[in-house]
C-alpha cells in the first residue's frame, strides 16, 4: 500500500525541505566525488594534469552527459506527474522506455564521444602540453559512459517519486569508492590522469547498479523488471517533447561553454588551470540552487498530475525565497575564502592569485542566475518547457557566444570574458519573469498553505 504522498498534500516549506536537503547533500557528495580528480592531479601529478582534468575535458563531458542529463529530466517530469495521478500502467511504461533509452544512448553517445574527442579538444586549441592527458581521460569516461547514464536516468526516476535520500545514499558509497581508488591509482600506483579516468569509471559502474537494484523493489508503483526494458512509443514520445528541449538547452548552455574555453586557452595553461578550478570550487553554489531547480520540478510536477494547480504557483515562491537566502550566504562564503579554497587544489601561486580574481569579479553577480533556475525548473514541471528553452538559449548562450566575437575582439582579457555571464543571467532573468507572470497557472483563491 502505498503511503499518503506529502508533496501534494503536506506543509509546502516543509516538504520542499525534507526533499531538498537529501537533493543537496547529494549533490554535494557528486561533487566531491568530481573534485577529488581535480585535487590529487593538482597537488600530486602537476598543473598541466590539473588543466587537462578541469579545462577542456570537463567542458567536452559537460556537452555529451549534460545532453543526456536534460533528456532524463523528461522521463522524470512524466513519470512525477503519472505518480501525483496514480496512473500505474503509464508510469511503468515510462519507467522501462527509460532505462532502454539510457542503455542505447550511452553505447552510443559513448563510441561518439571516442571518436570526437582528439578533432574536438583541437579544434579548442587545447595547449600541446595537456593534450595527451586530455585525450586518454576522454576515451577511458566515454567507454564507460553507459554507467552515467544509468545512473542518472535512475536517480531521477527516484526523485520524480519522492525519494530522494536513496540517490543520496549511492553517492555517498560512491563518493568515498572514487576517493580511495584515487589514491590508490595515482598517488600510489602513478597512474596519473589514467588512474583519475578509471576511477571514476568504476565509480560510476558502481552507482548503476545501486540505483538499478533500488528500483528492483518489490510491491511499489515504480518497480522496475530487467525483462520488462523496452522502448514503448507513447512513452517515449513524451519523454523527448518535455526532454529534448531541455536537452538542446545544455547543448546550447556548453556550446557557450566551450567557444568560452577556447577562449581561455588563449591565455595559457595557468588561466586555464585557474578557470577549472573556479568551476570546481563556486560548484557549491550551483548545486544548491540546482537542487531547489529539481525539488520544484518535482513538486510542480505531482501537483499538475494530481491536479493540485493550487499548490504549484506557492511552491515556487516559498522555493524561491530559500533560493535566494541561499545564494547570498553561499556567494558571501566563496567571495571571503576565495584564496584559501585555491591553496586546497594547487600550490601554484599565479593560478592562485589568477583564481582568485576570478571569484572576486564573478560572485556578486550569481544573485541573479537564481531567477532563471527556479523558474525553469517550475515551468518544465508543468510541461511547459519550449519557450523557457528558447528564453535560455537566446539570453544565455548565444548572447555569450555574439559577445564573444564582438565584445571580446575590442576589449581582450579575462574580465571580457567574465562580464559575459551577468550581462546574460540579467537579461534573461527578465524575460523569465515576464514569462512565468504571464504563462504560470494561478492558484485558486482562499486556498492556504
Amino acid at each position: 500500500m502505498e503511503k499518503k504522498n506529502q508533496i501534494t498534500e503536506g506543509v509546502i516549506w516543509k516538504q520542499l525541505l525534507l526533499f531538498f536537503f537529501p537533493i543537496v547533500f547529494g549533490t554535494f557528495f557528486q561533487q566531491i566525488y568530481n573534485t577529488a580528480d581535480t585535487i590529487v592531479v593538482g597537488r600530486f601529478v602537476g598543473k598541466e594534469a590539473l588543466a587537462a582534468v578541469g579545462g577542456s575535458v570537463a567542458q567536452i563531458v559537460n556537452l555529451i552527459v549534460g545532453f543526456f542529463v536534460g533528456l532524463s529530466s523528461g522521463a522524470a517530469v512524466v513519470i512525477s506527474q503519472f505518480y501525483g495521478a496514480g496512473d500505474k500502467k503509464n508510469l511503468h511504461h515510462t519507467l522501462h522506455t527509460s532505462y532502454a533509452f539510457s542503455i542505447a544512448a550511452g553505447i552510443v553517445m559513448g563510441i561518439i564521444g571516442i571518436l570526437i574527442s582528439g578533432p574536438v579538444l583541437e579544434l579548442m586549441k587545447t595547449p600541446e602540453e595537456i593534450m595527451r592527458d586530455s585525450r586518454t581521460y576522454l576515451y577511458i569516461y566515454f567507454g564507460g559512459l553507459v554507467f552515467n547514464l544509468i545512473y542518472n536516468v535512475g536517480s531521477s526516476v527516484l526523485r520524480a517519486v519522492g525519494d530522494s535520500k536513496r540517490p543520496l545514499y549511492v553517492l555517498i558509497v560512491t563518493c568515498i569508492l572514487n576517493i580511495i581508488l584515487d589514491i590508490i591509482l595515482v598517488v600510489w600506483a602513478h597512474m596519473g590522469v589514467t588512474g583519475v579516468a578509471v576511477a571514476t569509471v568504476f565509480s560510476q559502474a558502481v552507482s548503476a547498479v545501486m540505483v538499478t537494484v533500488m528500483l528492483l523493489k518489490k510491491d511499489t508503483m515504480y518497480q522496475l523488471h530487467l525483462k520488462k526494458i523496452a522502448f514503448h512509443g507513447t512513452a517515449l514520445r513524451s519523454i523527448l517533447r518535455i526532454g529534448l528541449p531541455a536537452g538542446l538547452e545544455s547543448v546550447m548552455y556548453n556550446i557557450a561553454n566551450l567557444i568560452i574555453q577556447i577562449f581561455v586557452n588563449k591565455l595559457g595553461t595557468d588561466t586555464v588551470a585557474a578557470w577549472g578550478t573556479f568551476a570546481k570550487i563556486d560548484a557549491v553554489f550551483w548545486m544548491v540552487i540546482n537542487a531547489f531547480g529539481i525539488a520544484i520540478t518535482t513538486f510542480v510536477g505531482q501537483n499538475y498530475g494530481a491536479g493540485r494547480k493550487d499548490r504549484m504557483r506557492k511552491s515556487v515562491r516559498v522555493c524561491m525565497v530559500m533560493s535566494y537566502a541561499s545564494a547570498v550566504v553561499l556567494s558571501v562564503f566563496l567571495f571571503a575564502f576565495a584564496e584559501p579554497l585555491y591553496h586546497i587544489f594547487t600550490t601554484d601561486s599565479n593560478v592562485i592569485n589568477i583564481g582568485v580574481h576570478m571569484m572576486q569579479f564573478l560572485l556578486p553577480s550569481y544573485f541573479l542566475y537564481v531567477m532563471i533556475g527556479i523558474l525553469s525548473g517550475a515551468l518544465r514541471g508543468a510541461g511547459k518547457v519550449l519557450v523557457p528553452m528558447l528564453l535560455t538559449c537566446g539570453g544565455v548562450c548565444v548572447l555569450r557566444i555574439v559577445w564573444m566575437f564582438a565584445v571580446l575582439p575590442v576589449v581582450p582579457g579575462i574580465d571580457t570574458i567574465m562580464l559575459s555571464y551577468p550581462v546574460s543571467w540579467g537579461i534573461t532573468s527578465v524575460l523569465f519573469i515576464i514569462y512565468y507572470i504571464k504563462k504560470f497557472p494561478k492558484p485558486e483563491k482562499g486556498m492556504g498553505m
